[in-house]
């Protein structure tokens, strides 16, 4: 669809404000950039101002090391009447070495549009799968939020039970 961005890429650098005791990034500055970037995505998908909804299947499976230029991707995979789902790699170099690359952060990102008088979901234009791949990341995305609400419901049921 023309005027939608479906793709968005941003960098970043890891910088020492973003350390943690252990020299690694916080967990808590990849999710912010991780919800930079989809709050981006969602706009210029959408032409709406979009709010985080919900972040499901986030694994941190390397660390960002300080000095690593770092990729956060992401792709929109999912849409309903309001929402958007975008799935998120998050990668990172050390700019001084030929390693490559390494995925450090996978999660998907779910965002709502929202009309700018009353502050309520409003409706977003459609993406429908064009490939295989698009049909398996749109399949992806259902799942892992499907899985996200079945932990929330486990964690209000435990809750409600201690209570």
């Amino acid at each position: 669809m023309s005027g939608h961005q479906r793709e968005l890429t941003f960098r970043f650098l890891a910088e020492p404000t973003d350390v943690n005791y252990g020299g690694k990034v916080h967990g808590g500055v990849v999710m912010k950039w991780i919800d930079q970037v989809g709050y981006a995505a969602a706009v210029g998908w959408s032409g709406k101002y979009s709010v985080t909804v919900a972040v499901g299947g986030i694994r941190f499976v390397s660390p960002v090391r300080i000095s690593d230029v770092v990729t956060v991707s992401s792709k929109l995979v999912h849409t309903g009447t309001s929402s958007m789902r975008f799935a998120i790699d998050v990668v990172a170099r050390d700019p001084m070495d030929d390693g490559g690359e390494r995925l450090c952060t996978h999660c998907v990102i779910v965002f709502v549009a929202m009309d700018g008088v009353d502050g309520k979901p409003t409706p977003v234009p459609a993406w429908i799968p064009e490939t295989e791949e698009d049909r398996h990341l749109a399949e992806y995305a259902t799942k892992v939020m499907a899985l996200s609400r079945d932990i929330e419901q486990t964690v209000e049921r435990y809750r409600s039970s201690v209570r």
